[in-house]
């Protein structure tokens, strides 16, 4: 399977590429990134690339006939990239956060319209879909849920996809088993605006950290009485999202029109 990389060149791109210049089923054909076009790639992911350029056009990917493009990009290229590939009939595999709803919407319609699918993902590490999963298990039972997560400071969206998808389930899943609302915020002044975070879905409160050291970090805390339970999933290293990654690639073949997560992958 040829594979086209859009944003090769930032943290978890370098990552993919040199990942699948190890894989015997995959080959990297590809290296999209405007900002290092013309760069022998190996250079960029400190080992030997086979010789392979970064372009900085998404046609060249298009051009070279690849079978599916991973994109870890900016939001702002990929809203634009993704429909150009679904018209293509070019699936993709998609960990590039910051999405509205009305880009989740577009991609959705272009590839309603193509013959191959889409796979977008806010977090594509095992750990946190087991994360969600767990939410998912005991959300139903809390009286109070809140989130905090925590990223490196060069993450510019603010709360994460993760943070934003792990509120949707919690209240998904209350309302599943028709557990009521919530117990009401019982904080009545601000004494510094923003000081109880942004409320999510359910009234679920998302407390945003931006620090040097992190890297990708969430805990949800389940309030109950007399006591609390806290799950928390912790990203070491950018190398915990390759396993995801590789599995969407793989299963992209059966995957048509657009598909949120990889949980009902696993």
């Amino acid at each position: 399977m040829r594979v086209g990389v859009l944003g090769a060149g930032g943290r978890v791109g370098q990552v993919l590429c040199r990942e699948l210049l190890d894989q015997a089923d995959l080959e990297l054909a590809v290296a999209v990134d405007p900002r290092l076009a013309g760069i022998d790639l190996g250079q960029v992911i400190g080992r030997p690339a086979g010789g392979i350029v970064i372009v900085g056009d998404l046609e060249e990917a298009i051009r070279r006939r690849v079978d599916v493009v991973v994109d870890f990009s900016v939001a702002e290229a990929a809203r634009v990239a993704l429909v150009r590939l679904a018209k293509a009939d070019i699936p993709a595999v998609v960990g590039t956060t910051g999405f509205r709803d009305e880009d989740l919407a577009a991609v959705a319609a272009a590839y309603e319209h193509s013959q191959v699918g889409c796979i977008i993902a806010s977090n594509f590490s095992i750990g946190a879909i087991l994360l969600e999963r767990c939410v998912r298990l005991v959300a139903p039972y809390a009286d109070a849920i809140e989130i905090i997560e925590a990223h490196h400071n060069a993450k510019v969206d603010a709360p994460s996809g993760t943070a934003r998808e792990l509120a949707d389930i919690a209240a998904r899943a209350r309302a599943d088993a028709q557990a009521g609302p919530l117990a009401p915020d019982p904080t009545q002044r601000e004494v510094l605006e923003g000081a109880r975070g942004a409320a999510a879905a359910a009234g679920i409160h998302i407390h945003s950290l931006r620090l040097e050291g992190a890297l990708a970090h969430h805990e949800v805390v389940i309030g109950l009485r007399g006591q609390t339970l806290t799950v928390r999933h912790d990203t070491l290293d950018r190398s915990s999202f390759v396993p995801g990654v590789l599995l969407a690639l793989r299963r992209i073949g059966e995957v048509r029109g657009l598909l949120l997560g990889i949980d009902s992958l696993l």
